[in-house]
């Protein structure tokens, strides 16, 4: 890597090495132009004057003193944290042309090296800004979040309304968002209702309706409407920089990979140090000092592992940007580097393959009409705060207008009760019709068994004491999860299922998906045990949920995969958060994960490959044959060999993490 500079902020570090490279060219040119090499090469002599033999040696010290110094300030920290690398080996090369050009120049050798110093040094920087540019532009995701806020707020007062600073919101404070306005702070909806766009922040491309009472999150966008939301988070509390920190945190963390390529730069330090004293030695001792010095350089150059270097950190920037503009925050990268080893996903049922919300997916009538049932049981339920009542109340509203109740009481256990049209109605389950001394229509027998078979609620719709129909109920399954399922399947990885609900209910819904294998009636406390199951078998597992209760399960799980509306204590235990509840962003993850680390290892074995065939050829290994290498080719390689690493990183970019 190279050195201290990856720590730092890349976008200075890209505009610094853009200026010493225009400089460093500007003198690098006459000075090429004016040494032996040009003519050689090319036959062209330049415009003579006098004192035209000192062109090289001036411009190329100016150059060493122009670029030099940043790369042998970091060569130096390197001998200093006795950490040996990349820098390190640069500077030799850089201090031992220089010292054979000086040394040329008092006639203690024969060997100019100028214009092979002065290109040196202008590659090398245009390599490190094309570096520092590439890297920069991949962490540009965090400005690229930044600027998903507004520059200001209007916060409503007694007075009417206020344009404010970002700073000046307060949790309680209630803003106007104007239609294709920005919400600036994390809050509620208090009036209004609109259509937002979230695909900045959850990487869902479709708009969510919202109204009073729904949460919405700072940056995302009003589509149609006007709202007013009051303020719940502000500044370092709001989810987007929550999904700030994950992602510099991803892109700072280091990998198996990198540690690899770190190792190879040390031991390429070494492998060069020791080629180049032995080319040194051997030349010296052919006598032909002058070829000793020149091939010793050369290999110096060539060693230098900047391609390297570059393989992991630019790999790694992108591929964690390009995760946050899907939607998938990365906390860990060895959790995402182990994904692509995972071979069976165990999905959380309750809120992730399904909604973890009931609704009618039957009725059943004994006397009158399916919309006259469900108009019934909607008004005996629309005062009701039960999870099964809101689900009663939507259908009902969906097929037409619903009646006022009066007299509404709720019955603890057995159901509730009202009178609709003055008829006196009730809805609840068995213990409704136990109480009233009821039976269940025959006429209903087969229908109904079929729902309890499969595990869904049933409620009975009561009027004037006699059962006219029955309503079935069941956690709505996700439509996205039936194509997450088949598509890990097509990636070679099973699905598997755990809830503590009966066995009948997971397995209608494993059935229904298609799920491989299911973990019915756990515990909370025992999610992580099936976890464990699954290990010992021998299986890499990932982990994915969103409740408190999971939490053991993915700390657990080889990959934690946490879905991001779930808690923060699930959240806190996962390495991958996704950002939205759509079970089809754990592709993402998956597709990620091998393409990233398919990339490394291809960088890294192009950056070492490289080396191997290049070192013994500058070292002259092939000299009887006329095969040599002179430090100008050697620094012109090095940097193609880094543009190659560089160009197949941003390959990364063609992939689609999107559902």
């Amino acid at each position: 890597m190279v050195g201290d500079m990856h720590g730092e902020g890349h976008a200075g570090h890209a505009e610094l090495f853009r200026r010493l490279f225009w400089r460093s060219l500007v003198l690098t040119v006459p000075a090429v132009l004016y040494s032996g090499m040009w003519a050689e090469l090319t036959g062209l002599e330049p415009p003579s004057f006098p004192g035209d033999t000192w062109v090289a040696p001036v411009l190329g010290t100016a150059v060493f003193l122009v670029g030099g110094p940043v790369f042998l300030r970091m060569g130096w920290g390197e001998v200093r944290d006795r950490r040996p690398g990349m820098m390190l080996l640069i500077s030799m090369g850089l201090l031992v042309a220089f010292g054979a050009s000086v040394a040329t120049e008092l006639g203690v050798v024969d060997v100019e090296l100028w214009p092979e110093l002065a290109t040196l040094v202008t590659i090398m920087l245009l390599g490190h800004w094309q570096e520092m540019k590439a890297i920069g532009q991949a962490q540009g995701a965090l400005a690229a979040l930044a600027e998903l806020l507004p520059d200001e707020a209007e916060r409503v007062t007694p007075d009417g309304v206020e344009p404010v600073a970002l700073g000046d919101l307060r949790p309680g404070d209630l803003v106007l968002v104007r239609a294709g306005a920005r919400v600036p702070a994390d809050g509620a909806i208090v009036e209004g209702r609109a259509e937002l766009d979230e695909s900045m922040v959850t990487g869902e491309s479709r708009p969510v309706a919202k109204g009073p009472g729904d949460g919405v999150v700072a940056g995302t966008v009003s589509t149609d409407s006007s709202l007013r939301v009051e303020v719940r988070a502000v500044g370092a509390d709001t989810a987007l920089a929550g999904i700030q920190r994950l992602v510099a945190d991803a892109q700072a963390s280091r990998s198996r990979a990198q540690a690899l390529a770190d190792r190879a730069a040390a031991f390429l330090f070494y492998v060069a140090a020791g080629a180049g004293a032995a080319t040194l030695l051997v030349w010296s001792l052919l006598g032909e000092a002058d070829a000793a010095v020149t091939r010793t350089v050369t290999v110096l150059v060539i060693a230098c592992p900047h391609a390297l270097g570059l393989a992991i950190p630019l790999v790694v920037s992108l591929s964690t940007a390009l995760a946050a503009r899907a939607g998938i925050l990365v906390k860990d990268r060895l959790a995402l580097e182990r994904t692509r080893q995972v071979d069976v996903v165990l999905f959380d049922k309750t809120g992730t393959l399904t909604r973890g919300e009931h609704v009618v997916v039957a009725t059943a009538v004994a006397t009158g009409s399916e919309d006259e049932l469900l108009r019934v049981a909607g008004a005996v339920e629309a005062d009701s705060e039960h999870p099964l009542a809101r689900a009663v109340v939507a259908a009902a509203r969906a097929r037409g207008d619903v009646p006022r109740a009066t007299g509404f009481r709720a019955r603890t256990g057995r159901g509730v009760e009202a009178t609709v049209d003055g008829r006196p109605s009730a809805v609840g389950g068995p213990a409704l019709l136990r109480e009233r001394g009821l039976e269940e229509p025959a006429v209903l027998g087969e229908e109904l068994d079929g729902w309890r078979g499969r595990g869904a609620a049933v409620l009975y719709v009561v009027v004037d004491d006699v059962v006219v129909g029955a309503l079935a109920l069941e956690d709505e399954v996700r439509p996205e999860s039936r194509e997450a399922v088949d598509d890990l399947h097509r990636l070679g990885v099973e699905v598997a299922m755990i809830t503590g609900d009966a066995r009948q209910v997971a397995e209608a819904v494993a059935g229904e998906l298609g799920v491989d294998e299911v973990f019915a009636e756990v515990l909370p406390e025992d999610k992580d045990r099936a976890v464990r199951e699954l290990q010992e078998r021998g299986r890499r597992v990932a982990m994915v949920g969103d409740g408190v209760n999971d939490a053991p399960a993915l700390a657990r799980a080889d990959v934690g995969i946490a879905i991001g509306a779930g808690t923060d204590v699930a959240i806190e235990s996962a390495g991958v958060v996704l950002a939205s509840s759509d079970p089809r962003g754990v592709l993402g993850v998956v597709r990620l994960s091998r393409a990233s680390y398919a990339k490394m290892i291809q960088n890294l074995v192009w950056g070492a490959g490289y080396n191997v065939v290049a070192i013994p050829l500058a070292a002259g290994v092939l000299a009887f044959a006329g095969l040599t290498l002179s430090p100008a080719v050697g620094a012109v390689l090095m940097s193609l060999s880094t543009i190659v690493v560089a160009l197949n990183a941003q390959l990364l970019r063609r992939l689609d993490l999107r559902p």
